[in-house]
């Protein structure tokens, strides 16, 4: 399976998303996106593009808060999938964000705009980046496989 991985996209629609980036989630089994979405409407116009799994960031919109949650967990296959914007300081916000989440194999983040493929002992730690500078693929089967691709 192939994720697309976005977060802080900070737009109003779909048109201020760099177009490679949206041919990419066109192609992808599932888009994933760490939240700051930032409005409806484009949260609306990527569920019509592809199927979506989306936290809510800090800079969302009340709408959008009322809608997504602040965190959220699914599997594909046998990998447990974390996904959770982030908040403060970006210094040791991995510390914080995993403690948000037990026994996942992968925690999907946002909030800092700087992108990071790490692994930590079994826990990869995937941020993909602002959206208008970078997105990530997840290409997922037995294990994980993280790539980040800068804009």
């Amino acid at each position: 399976m192939k994720l697309g991985v976005i977060s802080d996209t900070h737009a109003d629609s779909i048109g201020s998303i760099d177009e490679k980036i949206i041919e990419e989630l066109k192609r992808v089994d599932l888009v994933v996106h760490a939240g700051d979405i930032t409005s409806l409407k484009l949260l609306n116009e990527l569920r019509d593009i592809n199927e979506v799994v989306a936290v809510r960031g800090n800079m969302d919109m009340l709408e959008v808060k009322k809608i997504l949650p602040e965190r959220e967990e699914f599997k594909v296959g046998e990998i447990k999938i974390g996904v959770i914007h982030g908040w403060g300081s970006p210094f040791g916000l991995e510390e914080k964000i995993r403690k948000r989440f037990d026994d996942v194999n992968v925690i999907i983040y946002g909030h800092t705009h700087r992108a990071k493929n790490e692994w930590v002992d079994d826990l990869l730690l995937f941020n993909p980046g602002m959206a208008r500078k970078s997105y990530g693929i997840l290409k997922i089967d037995e294990t994980v496989t993280g790539e980040i691709i800068n804009i």
